[in-house]
């Protein structure tokens, strides 16, 4: 089992190269970066968490900037989405920057996608949050078009191009795996349609994501890994996730300088060792 980290990337948190190095120099095999273009300032949409929304939601780098910083300061760092807001977003576009980090990383990049959960900022992208899923399913399908082939067209619903040229094509053949965030009751449908693995948040239910784990693994016509989002530093638990087969569990890092967040590395450090008898 592989172990990361992830990190709302902000100005007042150690710049993504910086951090991508420390977080490759202690040994994790990935380092995953948030999205949000904006954060509406008459937001409706509570936050899913509860509470007042933290400050860092509105002040993350562009995506794609962090992922290509962090790229450039490492060798062997896996760096991911965690998630890319596909259906607020370009797919011709998109799948240039992916391709792009991918093939300038040398083949490192991890696609973490969602459709996310803030219908205002949705709504200001012109996406209507009653066809996102909808909408996000085939921009993906889109962008894996574009990334197969020399000459691509697409003619969908919600995504219509005709004969386009787009390189580079990524490094890894057909595309980065992608992974596809969120919980809710219908994501292992879309996993079963175009994710190479399901990224579920933890938020304290283990059995229960272990369970559906299993659950969509057995339907599944190809392999689909399983990648937990947010683990908990607690070794008994860890273990029933590494025993369930989750290729990599990503642990939350804060937003704040070196200090915080390598007592953070401490502690996960610190629960991973403990859970193999170190």
């Amino acid at each position: 089992m592989d172990i990361g980290a992830a990190v709302f990337a902000t100005p007042d948190t150690v710049a993504p190269g910086p951090l991508a190095r420390l977080v490759e120099e202690r040994g994790h095999e990935s380092l995953f970066f948030t999205e949000h273009t904006h954060i509406p300032a008459d937001r409706r949409t509570p936050y899913p968490a509860g509470g007042e929304l933290p400050r860092k939601y509105a002040h993350t780098y562009d995506l794609f900037v962090a992922l290509t910083a962090a790229a450039a300061a490492t060798t062997r760092l896996r760096v991911g989405s965690g998630i890319c807001l596909v259906n607020q977003r370009d797919p011709i576009i998109t799948a240039k920057e992916v391709a792009s980090v991918d093939h300038l990383s040398g083949g490192r990049l991890e696609f973490g996608v969602g459709a996310g959960w803030n219908r205002e900022e949705m709504e200001n992208h012109g996406t209507d949050p009653r066809t996102r899923m909808r909408l996000m399913a085939e921009r993906i399908d889109a962008m894996k078009r574009i990334w197969a082939d020399d000459e691509a067209s697409y003619d969908g619903e919600f995504v219509k191009f005709e004969r386009i040229w787009s390189w580079p094509k990524p490094a890894q053949r057909p595309h980065p795996p992608i992974l596809l965030g969120g919980n809710g009751p219908t994501v292992e449908e879309r996993a079963l349609a175009f994710a190479d693995a399901w990224m579920p948040n933890y938020a304290g239910r283990a059995d229960d994501l272990i369970g559906r784990g299993k659950a969509l693994q057995d339907r599944a016509d190809r392999p689909i890994d399983l990648v937990l989002m947010g683990g908990p530093t607690k070794p008994a638990v860890l273990e029933k996730y590494e025993a369930a087969g989750f290729r990599r569990i990503l642990f939350w890092l804060p937003s704040a300088g070196r200090g915080p967040i390598e007592r953070r590395l401490d502690e996960i450090e610190t629960a991973v060792a403990e859970l193999h008898g170190e």
